[in-house]
């Protein structure tokens, strides 16, 4: 019979023979990194395994390049993203392709660059915006490696270039243009069109590469850029093609916002410039000072406006408003109610009345169209002051000892409301006090409720003022731009409009003033009154002059008047003389012709005063005219 073998007989030669199969394997694994024995003798490699290493190489190389590249064109894009104006787009371009990608790049934009669907204007003309280039010192050195330290040097260019190029039509470098992509510099189109944009004689260096780009945006061509490297660094390939195409599509792009934002920014300020008073009147007997912020950079028109209106009499209307919001919108409707607002002072109603009339316009505009104004009126002469206020915030009265005062004005309803009815107050305003008229946005934020910005600012003024003593007034310039400097982090959340006066008033000595019976003898009487106010003035140097055109005025008032006519004189720094008479008819000057008997009138005013006009009043019309105090 056959012996059979025990189990543990049998397992020895299986687990032998098992370990006998295993054996290569695992000496192929780990006999390199841990060798039992004696070194195996070197197999020599056969041919066919070379190429196949070299091919899985080659697309590891290519995939990194790849990589490397798209995270080039991610960082690049970014960067010329964070741009917002023209130049800070440009620049984004410059440092993220140089030296990443080039040595040297020159940019070139269309002058001028057409805005939206603006019709660009002809010839098409290229101006050098920038060129960067990478400039290696050597005094700039990594102590860490020895290696010197690449620098950008914006002021010198790789390849020196023309200003301005003129693309000709149907020119080498307009068909590059046309095409959109990017070409390389050595390619039968660049080399015919690069001289013609760097300019007569000039050309890439020798042994440079190049990459021509155009700079395409949404509509049309607006510009080229022009990458190089060194003969020491790798050529360009065919993926760089379109890297440079993202590189040009972004920053075209880009331009084209920026200069729509351009535009916009522009018409914006425009708009508000055209809305607030580019300058302040000099009314007699009072200084003036203004300042308006928007609420931000980016939206810089809303619906804050201050105004000062020179009124019949030396008198002047100080106004200042805001309509709800900081928008276009906002603006057009701060622009229609000041527009009204001048409408209805020049026909001198009273403050009460300007309100309720702007109240009605405001109604009329729309439903949604709220807005607060105060409305005061100083009369130089009295010394006194009448304030209307329509839901605005009160104003500030500094007197000239320093004490601070928040004047107590009934608020009234804002402008836009309707069916209500806005109350006026006469108050004191004696020399050398300052008012100050202001907006909410000076003294309202998150941070503070308005009244508590209101003592705030009552505070900051007779802080101001204690400043320059108890017998000067601060200047007026200095003091607004204090008030503004209360402002801190966090408190511009509208727009501010400020407004201040200082009093100077007229004194009673420098002022005469007459009632004339409206009759053949009144313009001799107020020859001979005028003649005595100069000499009581010491002006007798005037008199020929004043009597000349005191009599012209008043003989044209008696002739329509039907109640006494009233003749004032003043003196300040001018003398000004007013006709009042009870005819709306305002006159006009016109040539006279030789066979006529008068018209002259107006025409010797015109020629020998200074200045001179006519208003209309609720009751009649003051014709006016200054002459310089010394002749």
């Amino acid at each position: 019979m056959t012996e059979h073998p025990t189990s543990h007989e049998g397992r020895q030669p299986l687990v032998a023979r098992s370990q006998e199969r295993t054996r290569p394997r695992a000496e192929a694994a780990g006999a390199a990194a841990v060798p039992s024995g004696p070194p195996p003798k070197p197999q020599p490699q056969t041919h066919s395994v070379q190429p196949q290493v070299a091919h899985a190489q080659d697309i590891a190389g290519t995939a990194r390049r790849e990589g490397d590249r798209l995270r080039f064109v991610g960082a690049a894009t970014r960067r010329i993203a964070r741009g917002i104006d023209l130049d800070e787009i440009v620049l984004g371009l410059c440092r993220a392709t140089v030296p990443t990608f080039s040595d040297a790049i020159l940019v070139y934009l269309r002058d001028p660059l057409p805005v939206g669907d603006e019709r660009p204007v002809s010839p098409f003309v290229l101006r050098l915006r920038r060129s960067d280039r990478l400039r290696l010192n050597t005094h700039d050195v990594d102590q860490g490696t020895g290696l010197a330290i690449p620098l950008l040097d914006p002021g010198a260019d790789l390849a020196p270039a023309a200003e301005l190029c003129e693309v000709r039509s149907g020119g080498a470098l307009s068909e590059v243009l046309r095409g959109v992509r990017p070409v390389f510099g050595d390619s039968a189109a660049a080399r015919a069109a690069l001289p013609e944009l760097l300019g007569d004689g000039r050309s890439v260096p020798s042994g440079h590469r190049a990459i021509l780009a155009p700079l395409r945006g949404r509509r049309r061509v607006i510009g080229a850029a022009v990458f190089l490297r060194r003969p020491d660094r790798p050529a360009f390939e065919p993926n760089d093609l379109l890297v440079a195409a993202q590189l040009a599509t972004h920053t075209a792009l880009g331009i084209d916002k920026a200069v729509l934002y351009g535009r916009e920014a522009y018409i914006a300020d425009e708009l508000q410039r055209t809305m607030l008073p580019d300058s302040l009147p000099q009314p007699t007997g009072v200084k003036l000072a203004s300042r308006y912020l928007p609420a931000a950079e980016t939206a810089r028109v809303g619906g804050d406006w201050y105004d000062a209106i020179p009124l019949p009499g030396s008198r002047v209307a100080l106004v200042v408003g805001d309509v709800m919001g900081h928008s276009m919108k906002s603006a057009a409707i701060m622009g229609q109610l000041r527009t009204t607002a001048q409408t209805l002072a020049g026909l001198d109603l009273p403050p009460q009345e300007v309100l309720h009339h702007l109240d009605e316009q405001a109604q009329r505009l729309g439903a949604d169209r709220m807005a607060t104004c105060l409305y005061a009126v100083y009369d130089p002469v009295s010394h006194r002051i009448t304030i209307a206020n329509a839901g605005h915030p009160p104003p500030i009265l500094l007197h000239l000892g320093g004490r601070a005062e928040v004047l107590r004005v009934p608020p009234g309803a804002p402008i836009g409301v309707g069916g209500v009815d806005f109350e006026a107050v006469e108050l004191d305003a004696p020399a050398g006090a300052t008012l100050l008229l202001y907006t909410d946005g000076l003294v309202e934020s998150r941070l503070r409720d308005v009244w508590t910005g209101i003592e705030q600012l009552r505070e900051r003024l007779a802080d101001t003022a204690q400043l320059t003593g108890p017998d000067h007034s601060p200047p007026l310039e200095a003091l607004c731009d204090d008030v503004l400097d209360m402002l801190g982090p966090g408190d511009r959340d509208d727009d501010i409009a400020l407004l201040a006066a200082r009093f100077d008033g007229i004194a009673p000595s420098d002022v005469a003033y007459w009632f004339l019976e409206p009759e053949d003898a009144a313009p001799s009487r107020a020859r001979r009154l005028a003649r005595r106010a100069l000499a009581r003035w010491g002006l007798e140097e005037l008199s020929d002059s004043v009597e000349l055109l005191v009599s012209e005025v008043v003989t044209n008032a008696v002739r329509y008047a039907e109640r006494p006519v009233t003749l004032r004189l003043l003196r300040t720094d001018v003398l000004r003389c007013e006709v009042g008479d009870d005819s709306p008819q305002l006159p006009r000057q016109r040539r006279a012709r030789d066979t006529d008997e008068g018209g002259r009138g107006l025409f010797l005013v015109n020629r020998m005063a200074r200045r001179w006009g006519a208003t209309r009043l609720s009751t009649g019309k003051v014709v006016w005219f200054e002459l310089p105090a010394r002749p």
